[in-house]
């Protein structure tokens, strides 16, 4: 049987007062494209440092292809690839000489190296521009170098945080494009992102909020976690109408999405009936199915309130 490629058991991570992970239990499996989802300071890149091997934990058990990380991290150095928020590309070397270093730091064999670089540069789409400076290239092209400086030892494993943000939308597509292909190639992959969008890009997706799982699932099951009826609606002034929208004994929670206004609402007849009371007259009114964003927001919310 082929082991799990991740395998999280009670994990926990303090630093001081502050649980920056709180009893998580995770698996992950060979061959998939997971997405760690969350914003800021929800513990995704303690989970990731840790099963690199780069922090402690406090508790609890990681195991990387059946590897335990705490005592076992010299093999999964071997298989993992592991590109951090900040990867640190070499300003003043070119695309090719970045790749070079990289290999020489992770011992790659000289008889393959050559091989490699230029499968790599092709991959990438880099190959017309690997005389370039990483210092002269776009925020898109520093990032696929960055992964493919972490490709460059073929590692079946790629722990990758946050490798879009700050990206533009094109880039952000094309990387992605070049990460389902890795997939296809049978790597398996961890990301995280803060884009709730990016989360539709995946098999499975653990959404993290203050160190805590608060659930994993496939992005289309999603859509079943809300009981009550998502309503998005359009209006000149949205913010002035969203203050209003609150007040409703209908309304469960009012969001601004954009140009629009997602309403979750228990009783959609008498949600209207409030809007013909208080003269509302948006430009419509349309039942939508929830996305991943209105159900992270709902999780969130309800978690607070147990608390």
């Amino acid at each position: 049987m082929t082991p799990n490629a991740i395998t999280i058991q009670s994990l926990t991570k303090t630093y001081g007062p502050v649980t920056a992970v709180d009893n998580i239990d995770l698996t992950i499996n060979t061959g998939e494209l997971f997405g760690l989802i969350g914003p800021d300071g929800a513990g995704k890149t303690t989970v990731m440092r840790i099963l690199c091997g780069l922090l402690s934990n406090d508790s609890g058990q990681c195991r990387i292809f059946d590897y335990d990380v705490n005592t076992q991290i010299d093999p999964i150095h071997d298989m993992i690839g592991y590109m951090p928020q900040r990867f640190s590309l070499y300003p003043d070397l070119s695309i090719a000489e970045n790749l070079r270093f990289f290999a020489d730091l992770f011992q790659v064999d000289k008889a393959e190296r050559k091989q490699r670089i230029e499968r790599l540069l092709a991959f990438s789409r880099l190959g017309p521009f690997q005389k370039r400076r990483a210092n002269d290239l776009s925020g898109g092209m520093k990032q696929k170098l960055a992964l493919s400086c972490t490709l460059i030892h073929t590692p079946k494993l790629l722990i990758l945080d946050e490798p879009t943000t700050g990206v533009d939308p094109v880039s952000r597509r094309e990387f992605w494009k070049i990460l389902k292909e890795l997939q296809s190639d049978g790597v398996t992959l961890l990301v995280s992102t803060p884009y709730m969008d990016e989360a539709n890009l995946c098999d499975r997706v653990a959404f993290m909020h203050q160190g805590h799982i608060m659930a994993v699932d496939q992005p289309s099951n999603f859509a079943n976690y809300l009981s009550d009826q998502l309503l998005e609606l359009a209006h000149d002034d949205l913010y002035h109408t969203c203050q209003q929208l609150k007040h409703y004994a209908s309304v469960k929670r009012v969001q601004l999405f954009g140009d629009k206004i997602h309403v979750i609402v228990t009783d959609e007849a008498k949600f209207q009936n409030e809007l013909q009371r208080e003269k509302i007259s948006p430009k419509s009114v349309t039942p939508i199915a929830p996305g991943i964003e209105d159900v992270f927001i709902e999780l969130m919310k309800a978690k607070a309130a147990n608390e």
